[in-house]
């Protein structure tokens, strides 16, 4: 059984996968892919256009010309690991080519370490290109430079991130997101749609949509109409939703803040007919009012409450995920235990919990009452050991029960798979123990769930 909780860093990104092969002569680019699953959808476009101009693409220092760091900037632990893995790039290949969040700050990198070839910043695809071009210049062969439909992916081939759009509009006083990536920038529904139907075409079986706020997509757009097949659609995440479902593979939407209209995807999630999931991660970042209007956030903590029970009572499936804060500036014990008394009610089924720490160019670095850093310890160990009771106990509901997984990976041992309510890399698992060796990655099965632990099921074939 696994003791230990699903990985909650929202830093570190899904192990790197990338393709082999490589013709006589030509140039080789590799590439460390850190942060969010955002930045790994950079690091897939990147790709996509490296190899459509026949760069191949090596697994290892060694055999590559240059190396490209895709960087994460969000906290300073993330961008002290950023900073590590350039100097091992730069120890290993020394040809390194830095972008992503903490590119937006390139004095910061090149005071560390001065020898790298060129610094971007997050989402600037053109200039990555033209900084691997002079590098490295490249030697395309059209004959054999064939790019798969679906481009190049760093995730396994039957789930895939779906980006809908960059930037956010929200200024929490902890994060500096809209200062590094901008403001909100929404993709048109019609080109996400095309992009999603290339890759169901190609063999996904799950399309994990991400963006900085999800349930915002579209505003920046007024919700403007865009082309899709023989008529139109509306840039609004319901909408988007709707025929993302409608093209035959689980559709999981991440980063979701809960206006209200967010009430209007529970009925597509409750529809079996619909290939939306009922899983929403939702960041609501703490329970407290005082400690949320500190934070810059909507501060309706009881009102959460009464969605949360609205959207139960439409869809009784549904998992719901988030993420929070202990030990914000200020947090008094008393806004601490109002959300333990938050989480007891609420019983969210999968819960992710950071220690504050201070960002560089952050608002909340200015707050006073910063607290110890024992004190911020403690409090994260309270909070994991009730989140932890209470995913055990939600877990433990599921046994008797018949529930679809998908399959991720087989070995000796077991099949490891996931339920609609697991995320890849972020939540939990269902492991099959009996009978899997004829199931393959990607495969979609019934299981009778006859075991649950902490974080995780075991389920047999039915």
């Amino acid at each position: 059984m696994s003791e230990n909780p699903p990985q909650l860093r929202p830093d570190i990104a899904p192990a790197i996968r990338l393709p082999e092969a490589r013709r006589p002569g030509q140039p080789m680019v590799g590439m460390v892919s850190l942060g969010c699953p955002k930045a790994l959808v950079d690091s897939e476009r990147i790709l996509t256009r490296l190899r459509a101009e026949g760069y191949g693409v090596s697994p290892d220092y060694s055999g590559a010309d240059a190396v490209i760091v895709n960087t994460c900037g969000f906290l300073d632990s993330a961008k002290a690991e950023s900073l590590e893995a350039i100097g091992e790039a730069l120890a290993e290949n020394g040809r390194v080519i830095v972008t992503g969040c903490l590119g937006a700050e390139p004095d910061y990198i090149t005071g560390v370490h001065p020898r790298v070839l060129a610094v971007t910043g997050p989402h600037q695809y053109e200039q990555v290109l033209d900084a691997v071009h002079k590098a490295v210049p490249p030697a395309p062969d059209p004959f054999v430079d064939l790019v798969p439909a679906s481009g190049v992916h760093l995730t396994p081939r039957h789930y895939s991130y779906l980006k809908i759009s960059e930037g956010c509009n929200h200024k929490c006083k902890f994060c500096i997101i809209p200062d590094m990536r901008g403001r909100l920038v929404s993709r048109p529904a019609g080109s996400v749609l095309r992009e999603a139907e290339r890759l169901v075409g190609a063999g996904v079986k799950e399309l994990l949509v991400i963006s900085q706020d999800t349930s915002a997509y579209g505003l920046d757009r007024k919700h403007a109409m865009s082309t899709w097949k023989d008529g139109e659609i509306r840039d609004h995440i319901l909408d988007l939703s709707r025929e993302l479902g409608r093209l035959g593979a689980w559709v999981r939407l991440h980063y979701v803040y809960p206006y209200p209209f967010v009430r209007d995807l529970i009925p597509l999630m409750a529809d079996p007919e619909n290939g939306l999931l009922p899983y929403l991660d939702i960041p609501f970042q703490h329970a407290h009012p005082d400690t949320l209007k500190r934070m810059a956030r909507p501060a309706a903590a009881a009102r959460t409450l009464d969605e949360i029970a609205a959207w139960r009572a439409i869809c009784p499936d549904l998992t719901l995920r988030s993420t929070f804060i202990v030990g914000y500036p200020g947090e008094t014990e008393a806004e601490f235990q109002t959300l333990l008394d938050w989480l007891d009610e609420a019983q969210l089924d999968r819960v992710g919990c950071f220690k504050y720490e201070n960002v560089d160019g952050a608002r909340a670095n200015d707050l006073p009452d910063h607290l110890p850093d024992e004190v911020k310890q403690d409090r994260w160990n309270r909070f994991m050991e009730k989140a932890q009771a209470i995913s055990e106990a939600r877990l433990q509901a599921r046994v008797g029960r018949r529930i679809e997984v998908i399959v991720d990976e087989i070995d000796g041992e077991a099949a490891t798979c996931r339920t609609m309510g697991d995320a890849p890399e972020i939540d939990g698992h269902l492991y099959i123990d009996e009978g899997f060796q004829d199931l393959s990655p990607g495969d979609i099965v019934t299981v009778e769930v006859d075991e649950a632990g902490e974080y995780d099921l075991w389920g047999r074939r039915v």
